[in-house]
């Protein structure tokens, strides 16, 4: 294949029969096409075509290497024309990325998509760092945080979360509730063990909460609301998690300023095919649903 561009050439002069055709075919000097004969006739120690007057014959061994080309573009412009067509229909893999912690909003969403495209093969994946989407590595990207700026992307609000302070009810009976943030003083708190956290929420609480008193952390958003609910401490969590969850109190609402932004983010290059189009239809249709995101 290291060859092709000499293979390609020398289909065309068949085609042809003339130099002068294959190049104007192709695009290039007839002195490209006869140095691309010349080359590969040397490389495969054999005469290709018979040189004549009217033009180029294929001899035995040209017409068995032509063969093997003709078959090979065809092959090509199947796989071309199947490609645009992925391009237009719902159908294949499509491979969303999102933040840990919202499974519950977004598995819905997959599966609903699913029942109406059964065509479709779901990966949803999640994970600490950014997939590129430059590099192709999801289709649909859900991001939290400020607006992402990557170039070549498009970016499109989707929903903000709305996130409030709680703890157990087992916490509060062990050790009370403070009634602001002026009474945080000798209480437990939950948070990520990463100190460059971005989250709203999390910037709020190293202002407010010495660092002492941070008794539990942790990196996976799962833990952190399993640490909560077993009472480990005083912690965030999304609001609409705890709404009508008996065993958890409310120690301070949502505020604006603790509000998570998603993003939807698709790549220019696959953000008007049918499929992720379909797809963040989908998404934003059922995200008019969610509870206490606005």
């Amino acid at each position: 294949m290291e060859n092709w561009d000499e293979i390609r050439t020398a289909f065309q002069v068949a085609r042809m029969g003339t130099v002068s055709g294959a190049a104007e075919v192709l695009g290039v000097h007839h002195a490209t096409v006869i140095r691309h004969i010349d080359a590969l006739e040397k490389r495969l120690g054999t005469r290709l075509f018979q040189r004549h007057a009217r033009g180029y014959t294929a001899t035995e061994a040209g017409r068995d290497l032509l063969s093997v080309a003709q078959a090979t573009e065809e092959q090509f412009a199947q796989l071309q024309n199947r490609i645009k067509g992925q391009g237009e229909t719902v159908q294949g893999e499509l491979v969303v990325t999102s933040i840990a912690g919202i499974p519950d909003l977004l598995v819905p969403v997959l599966t609903g998509f699913q029942t109406r495209w059964p065509a479709v093969i779901v990966r949803f994946l999640t994970d600490m760092r950014l997939f590129r989407l430059d590099y192709g590595e999801a289709h649909v990207a859900i991001r939290a945080g400020s607006v992402p700026e990557e170039p070549d992307n498009v970016v499109q609000p989707l929903v903000r979360l709305k996130t409030g302070l709680y703890a157990a009810k087992s916490y509060a009976a062990a050790h009370g509730l403070p009634a602001s943030e002026a009474d945080f003083a000798g209480h437990r708190f939950i948070s990520p063990d990463n100190e460059a956290s971005r989250a709203p929420f999390y910037r709020w609480l190293r202002d407010h909460v010495a660092a002492d008193q941070m008794g539990f952390r942790t990196t996976e958003p799962a833990a952190s609301e399993a640490a909560l609910r077993g009472g480990a401490g005083i912690g965030f969590l999304s609001a609409y998690r705890a709404a009508g969850d008996p065993d958890l109190v409310e120690v301070l609402a949502p505020r604006v300023e603790w509000d998570s932004p998603l993003w939807i983010v698709t790549h220019v290059d696959l953000h008007r095919t049918r499929k992720v189009q379909a797809f963040v239809t989908h998404l934003k249709e059922a995200a008019k649903d969610w509870r206490l995101c606005s």
